[in-house]
């Protein structure tokens, strides 16, 4: 649901992106040439947040769905009046209001720009300032077949983790309430059949552990988070018990993103009140605040034990969620995520999303109705703790984000497999934007949007890319390596593709700046104040890293956002390790095969325990064989996220697990034999030296395959 879990699985095999940094990312394109971006005196003013360079833009918007006739985009805004520059140089200052005309002039070139180079079927935006609706529109197509525009009063997209804001507004007007501390331990409001186990920690999971993500938990979400068969959807009490995660560090020690979690709290919310979680959030939010296009219902048959289905007046406005593929936009079935709503399942327009960030800038009040007091809009402007390095902290659930020109803000990001969002208010600007995509191919333009925006009218042009620090080049090897982000499952088959694309590398550039290498992008920074700090800000950007030191030397790195930290790992953790070990069993199974055929008989005498270590050795390369096919075929699946969430653990991933585990037995058996091996007979009924010595070198082999794939959790087929 959040955005960074969307990036992690699209990104599946892309073990190359763990290879060294070639060169530099390039810098942030300037802004789109709309009329607004081109009469600046200072010159464009260049996107933020490490924008991948501009594609040629194709004549149409977007193409259409193969049978469906594309509809051309529809022109720019008419030129407006360009801004003049404050003394700073940025458009507008602090406290100025946004122009419409000339926002809206620059939003059309922005959105419809990333449509056309990221194929994006449609986009929903609004924007908020002064208790005004400065902006809001939608562009492109809800659905495609039949054709139906994107409405932003009407359609509703899929908002993802940005429903955990709902929540979290709940949970803190429970607070404040009396009816439930922050401090407390969540099991004393969940219950009996749900409440946290201890699990070999002595220390409770806490309310305050549920927001600032901190409870402990591992990270699972593969075949249970999204369902598209509705047959499988449960009540979330039950889901939570079900997919209770194993608890992996002690609560409130580190940040790790928990979709778990934020169920857990909607949960206790509604254990409290005594009401379906849906329905709290109905009434104590969406009807005080006249948010009559959003809910956390989905469209499905009536079901006992499940939430009453979404009313059809808005299942009719729902938009669709697309994959682009070669042939053009491929439809995605919806998304269910009603078993752990608390943390996803909303859905909601651009028109009532900008109420709700009035709502947020105005410290819980709106047209006259209070929907949380001083003490929820006190937290939600304060971090619970910031990082190492005193960056960004989690705000009672809400995630801090740091703006260009040194400005603040709070929201959230979201992300279904399909709809990509981000919701960002701040509040020295009065300001507050919200977009949603519905296309996988939209996180770019979400994540950046908001950044944008103030770039372009509240900060002075700046030069992109920063300038390299010679002292880290010289200090490459304090910060240089392999991390393994926290946010992931531990252990069985999810905790080996955790391990397979849950690494970043991080390498130096001869320009001194830390490049920072995952899911096929390159991301870089450059130091912000002294080295021993850890600090660190993008090149093109306000993005910050903050890295984690002892004597001088890098441990770990929170992420820009906050939500997971990356800790430095040894070589058996990094996919290449294990690609490299794959390499060369495969090329001794094939060895072994081929042995068979081209061996001549005086190769074939033998003794009792060589024609025995031989069988098994056949046995091993038939084995492994096979279980590097169907990891093969099971991979070659995993181009769409979906193919990975829905058809979790796949037949061909459980039976190559269980080919290696066989394998590895063998193995060990394998070892257990090589001395007799080596003393076995006279030379004329024994093996020859070279054969002895490649059987040796095969099982050793074999050996350091089993161990590291015991290691990454693939010799579990059990444990999907």
């Amino acid at each position: 649901m959040h955005l960074i879990f969307k990036a992690v699985f699209a990104a599946i095999l892309a073990v190359s992106a763990t290879s060294s940094v070639a060169q530099e990312s390039a810098p942030a394109s300037p802004a789109p040439s709309t009329p607004a971006a081109s009469a600046n005196p200072n010159g464009p003013v260049p996107y933020t947040s490490l924008q991948r360079p501009a594609a040629p833009r194709p004549k149409a918007a977007a193409s259409a769905a193969p049978g469906t006739a594309a509809t051309p985009a529809k022109p720019l805004s008419a030129p407006v009046p360009a801004l003049p520059a404050t003394p700073s140089g940025a458009r507008l200052a602090v406290g100025e209001a946004l122009p419409p005309a000339e926002l809206e002039a620059f939003v059309d070139g922005v959105v419809r720009e990333a449509m056309a180079r990221e194929h994006i079927a449609g986009v929903t935006v609004s924007v908020v300032q002064n208790g005004q609706v400065v902006l809001k529109k939608g562009y492109g197509f809800a659905d495609l077949s039949p054709a139906r525009r994107v409405d932003p009063d009407k359609t509703l997209f899929r908002i993802g983790s940005i429903s955990k804001t709902f929540t979290w507004i709940a949970l803190m007007k429970e607070i404040e309430a009396g009816r439930i501390r922050q401090d407390a331990p969540i099991n004393l409001y969940l219950p009996e059949r749900i409440q946290v186990r201890d699990q070999g920690f002595r220390t409770p999971v806490r309310v305050i552990n549920l927001m600032d993500h901190s409870p402990g938990f591992e990270d699972r979400a593969l075949g249970h988070l999204f369902e598209k068969n509705f047959d499988r959807v449960r009540p979330m009490a039950e889901y939570l018990r079900q997919e209770r995660p194993r608890r992996v560090r002690a609560p409130g020690e580190a940040s790790a993103y928990s979709n778990y979690g934020a169920a857990l709290a909607g949960q206790a919310v509604s254990y409290v009140s005594g009401k379906p979680f849906e329905r709290l959030i109905e009434e104590n939010i969406f009807l005080p605040i006249g948010m009559n296009n959003t809910s956390f219902r989905e469209p499905h048959p009536v079901k006992a034990g499940l939430p009453a289905p979404i009313p059809q007046r808005l299942a009719d406005n729902i938009s669709v969620g697309y994959r682009w593929t070669p042939t053009g936009f491929a439809e995605r079935p919806f998304e269910f995520i009603s078993q752990v709503a608390p943390a996803g399942s909303a859905s909601s327009t651009a028109a009532d999303m900008a109420r709700y960030m009035q709502l947020l800038l105005n410290a819980g009040t709106l047209d006259g109705a209070v929907v949380y007091g001083p003490r929820a809009a006190q937290a939600f402007n304060t971090p619970i703790r910031k990082t190492p390095a005193g960056i960004n902290g989690w705000r009672h659930g809400f995630i801090e984000y740091n703006l260009p020109g040194d400005h603040k803000g709070f929201g959230h990001a979201g992300g279904t497999l399909s709809f990509l969002s981000n919701m960002v208010v701040a509040p020295d600007l009065n300001l507050g934007v919200f977009i949603s995509t519905n296309t996988e191919t939209g996180g770019d333009l979400a994540r950046d949007f908001a950044a944008q925006v103030v770039q372009q009218f509240y900060v002075p042009p700046q030069p992109f890319p920063r300038a390299g620090s010679p002292a880290l080049r010289d200090r490459a090897s304090d910060f240089a390596g392999y991390y393994v982000g926290n946010r992931r499952a531990y252990r069985g088959l999810e905790g080996m593709v955790g391990l397979l694309i849950g690494g970043v590398e991080v390498k130096i550039t001869p320009e001194g700046r830390l490049a920072v290498a995952s899911g096929g992008k390159v991301r870089t920074f450059v130091p912000q104040g002294e080295l021993s700090e850890g600090r660190f800000i993008s090149t093109t950007g306000a993005d910050h890293l903050a890295f984690s030191m002892a004597n001088g030397r890098a441990y770990a790195f929170q992420t820009p956002l906050g939500e997971q930290s990356f800790e430095r790992s040894g070589f058996w953790k990094r996919p290449t390790t294990l690609a490299l070990l794959a390499l060369l069993s495969g090329a001794a199974a094939i060895t072994t095969i081929a042995g068979l055929f081209l061996r001549n008989r005086r190769e074939f005498r033998e003794t009792s325990v060589q024609r025995q270590a031989s069988l098994i050795q056949t046995s091993q390369a038939v084995l492994w064989l096979a279980a590097l096919t169907l990891f093969g075929l099971w991979a070659a699946g995993t181009s769409d996220v979906a193919n990975v969430m829905y058809g979790w653990p796949s037949a061909a991933l459980i039976i190559a697990s269980a080919c290696v585990l066989v394998a590895a037995v063998l193995t060990l058996l394998s070892l257990i034999m090589l001395p007799a091996i080596w003393r076995g007979g006279r030379r004329v009924d024994s093996w020859s030296a070279l054969r002895k010595a490649s059987f040796t070198f095969t099982v050793l082999v074999y050996t350091a395959f089993s161990v590291l794939l015991g290691l990454w959790g693939a010799l579990t087929p059990w444990n999907g």
